[in-house]
């Protein structure tokens, strides 16, 4: 069968370059996919594959069915949306729209969504269950899995994959995760309330400003001190905004930030400990204090059995060499997790890298990918799914 679907992947591998320079010329950003959607749609129907459309307001979900009687339904989720970034790639398929870039590989996640689809719909009766195609809208925005998931399209799902391009790693690789793959992140709104007053007279006023600042301090102090140095957590406040005159002493600060953790519990637990370190910096001072913490999407915690689900498929595609096991999860977020508290996945990271030439980050304006990776990832995906279906996981 690894032979068959090799073979069918190949044949298809001219196809699904178009496909991806298609999207990468027209990306959309967040919450706004109709063209790509209505794209997607369109490749899947001509497949056979039955397409919903609309679902997450701009997802499209694409089911097919089996030639069996096993109840479960397997998921494979890829996200579509692009980023308000000006491209600087100097390709000749870059991007059509000013200032929208897919410079996080979301056209390429696509397209291997799609190539799994197309690859997968050729096997027939090895496929005893039915496949269910997520295609989201609005992952950039970590908002996109929470409208799929509320328009039903987790619903009788058993198990999901997801994967996400990773420039380090070459194309033709790809990166395996046990556990914590991303970090939880959430957003923080700290505002700080003195009382205004002269420049010269510091005494006579509560400085919003340098309490803001103590705040500040102590709360990058205390993680070192308080918190567990085996449960990494960042908090980075990115805006601060206070003051009306350079001799006004100022009554208000306003701050913004991100708080990203691995440890569920950890993640639990913050806000009460960042409330309790304001307020009481506050009331040393005089000042009064609101902290608004957001919780935003947790992290994705990869399932072992569905990882090394993946990881022998993988294996035996690429052989082991190909296949790396990463040792550190990522303190980026990823919304792939709010499936995950419907039912259990796990998500890999598809190696793009260049192995001639300068790899650039994601989300910067000259990213690229080694176009070869595609085949890599249907293939790798299209093996895990047909294993799937022909092993006793009843997770």
């Amino acid at each position: 069968m690894l032979t068959r679907i090799k073979d069918l992947a190949q044949k298809l591998a001219p196809r699904l370059i178009e496909i991806r320079r298609h999207i990468h010329s027209h990306p959309e950003l967040s919450g706004q996919e109709y063209q790509t959607a209505a794209y997607v749609a369109g490749v899947l129907s001509s497949c056979g594959i039955h397409v919903q459309e609309a679902v997450g307001k701009t997802g499209v979900v694409g089911e097919l069915e089996g030639q069996g009687t096993d109840r479960r339904v397997l998921a494979i989720r890829t996200d579509m949306d692009a980023l308000p970034i000006a491209e600087r790639t100097g390709l000749d398929f870059a991007s059509r729209q000013p200032g929208i870039m897919h410079a996080c590989g979301h056209d390429v996640h696509t397209t291997v969504g799609l190539g799994t689809a197309m690859v997968l719909s050729q096997l027939g009766d090895a496929l005893p269950g039915n496949m269910r195609f997520l295609f989201q809208p609005a992952e950039e925005i970590a908002q996109g899995a929470s409208w799929m998931v509320a328009d039903g399209a987790m619903d009788k799902v058993s198990a999901i994959f997801g994967l996400h391009v990773f420039p380090s790693i070459p194309a033709g690789s790809l990166g395996v995760r046990y556990g914590a793959l991303t970090a939880a992140a959430d957003e923080l709104e700290i505002t700080i309330m003195g009382e205004s007053g002269h420049g010269a007279r510091p005494h006579e006023a509560i400085d919003a400003i340098w309490i803001a600042s103590q705040a500040i301090t102590t709360l990058q102090q205390a993680i070192s001190r308080t918190q567990n140095p085996l449960r990494p957590m960042v908090l980075t406040i990115g805006k601060i905004n206070g003051g009306r005159a350079p001799n006004v002493i100022a009554d208000r600060v306003e701050m913004m930030g991100t708080v990203r953790s691995l440890h569920p519990e950890t993640h639990a637990n913050l806000p009460e400990w960042i409330g309790q370190i304001v307020e009481n910096v506050c009331n040393t001072y005089g000042a009064r204090c609101e902290v608004d913490y957001k919780r935003g999407v947790p992290g994705v915690q990869n399932d072992t059995a569905l990882t090394q689900l993946l990881e022998a498929a993988a294996k035996e595609a690429w052989g082991s060499d190909r296949v790396q096991i990463l040792p550190e999860p990522s303190l980026g977020s990823e919304d792939f997790s709010l499936y995950l508290q419907h039912a259990p996945g796990m998500m890999f990271r598809l190696g793009v890298g260049y192995q001639d030439k300068q790899n650039y980050p994601l989300h910067h304006p000259q990213f690229e990918v080694d176009e070869s990776s595609i085949l890599t990832g249907v293939v790798t995906l299209a093996y895990t799914a047909y294993k799937y279906w022909h092993s006793n996981l009843s997770l």
